[in-house]
């Protein structure tokens, strides 16, 4: 691997993203369900607008006039490859919302051997890697009519992401994340347990499951899956925009002000998670933020501890909240980010071992192929002990991978 002569750590990324190749439910799915499952379709699109933070994408017929691009179809859904779902190797002023090939696209996106050499040119040992098509926590099959199918799909993307995307030609570099039935924590639960039996330890989880239709974590709902998580050491991962709404002001409003407020939800979900009672009720659980950003969380952490000692009485929380919110987030919460030199600047307000680093690739925000530069940019002022904690240190802890930085599942020895 290619250190760039480098004393900047090798990077462990925990949030990039893979663009599923076309074949991944046909090839996987039972026969009778193939013409069913999810498979790709070339077609024009008709229409394809992003405002108010949601994304509404409409497929022409194949043959009329527009611009072409391969579309995942799944009972009603039309959903596209878009230029936003694997933008590296683009100038800013290229990346558009617009509808591509997979032969227009980045071949790291979805072919392992390249994925891991663009990781090579990124100074990236390692990288957590979320979806696409099933979206950032499978919600794509919890919303899809035939349930039955759609415990076939999670599955099936499960097995390909184990013993494929992370199987032995990614030589443990590229570390396992399943998404679970969502509609049903019983059947997530036993997914969990599935996968963990051989060797994953994480899993993609809404960061607001209301907003999915779901119930939220104040309620007993989810007590099987945390539980599973809990006594498997799985950590549950809520990526932004994993409630299938990202943050926005109006229905009008341009995507430029959703992407700066892309960490809300996450602050949201975190005071959740704080203010709920299941970290006391489960202690092994730990939760990840990715792609929030940390620069947010010390005030919060803040407020949350006033609210906590002065209102707790009638605030809805004494009774299931014993402890401060900010020593509950010390043991079991984990910031993400790619580019926040205030949080940097902040660190000792967060806490050094709730910090990890990511990428983001293949997505516009990436950082590639410069995430090292803007590391050693941001985190010069940084003890080096510091820097390799928040580089590697913490995601090795965190996802039970080896000294070497590799998932041990993945046949990581050689690289």
């Amino acid at each position: 691997m290619d250190t760039h002569d480098s004393t900047f750590p090798l990077i462990i990324s925990v949030d990039d993203h893979t663009v599923e190749p076309a074949g991944v439910w046909q090839d996987r799915l039972p026969g009778k369900y193939r013409g069913a499952g999810p498979r790709i379709v070339r077609a024009p699109v008709k229409e394809m607008t992003f405002l108010g933070g949601r994304f509404k994408p409409v497929m022409g017929q194949p043959g009329d006039d527009g611009p072409v691009g391969d579309w995942w179809v799944y009972e009603e859904l039309r959903r596209p490859l878009t230029r936003l779902d694997t933008a590296v190797g683009y100038g800013r002023d290229e990346i558009r919302l617009e509808v591509i090939t997979y032969e227009q696209m980045r071949p790291g996106s979805y072919d392992v051997t390249e994925r891991l050499a663009d990781m090579d040119v990124n100074h990236v040992q390692s990288a957590l890697c979320f979806p696409t098509f099933p979206r950032f926590c499978g919600q794509t099959f919890t919303e899809a009519k035939d349930h039955e199918l759609g415990l076939l799909c999670v599955r099936a993307y499960n097995d390909w992401m184990v013993e494929e995307w992370c199987g032995p030609d990614a030589h443990g570099r590229l570390i396992p994340l399943p998404i679970v039935p969502l509609w049903d924590a019983g059947l997530a639960a036993a997914e969990v347990r599935r996968n963990a039996a051989r060797g994953v330890r994480a899993v993609a989880f809404s960061e607001i499951p209301p907003f999915l239709g779901l119930p939220s974590i104040h309620t007993d709902g989810w007590d099987p899956f945390l539980r599973a998580c809990d006594e498997t050491g799985t950590v549950i991962a809520m990526h932004i925009g994993s409630s299938s709404r990202m943050p926005s002001t109006s229905a009008d409003a341009p995507p430029a002000v959703g992407s700066t407020i892309t960490y809300a939800n996450c602050c949201f979900s975190m005071v959740d998670w704080l203010m709920s009672g299941k970290f006391e009720q489960f202690p092994n659980l730990k939760v990840m933020y990715a792609e929030g950003q940390i620069g947010w969380i010390p005030y919060i952490l803040e407020r949350a501890d006033v609210v906590w000692e002065e209102n707790r009485g009638w605030g809805g929380v004494a009774d299931k909240v014993h402890r401060p919110p900010s020593e509950l987030f010390a043991e079991h919460v984990y910031g993400c980010f790619f580019d926040d030199a205030f949080g940097l600047r902040n660190l000792d307000s967060i806490g050094v071992g709730n910090v990890l680093y990511e990428t983001d690739y293949p997505h516009s925000d990436s950082t590639w192929p410069k995430s090292r530069e803007v590391g050693e940019a941001q985190m010069g002022h940084l003890a080096a002990d510091v820097v390799e904690r928040i580089v590697r240190g913490n995601a090795i802890e965190l996802l039970g991978l080896t000294e070497e930085g590799l998932w041990p599942g993945g046949g990581g020895g050689a690289r």
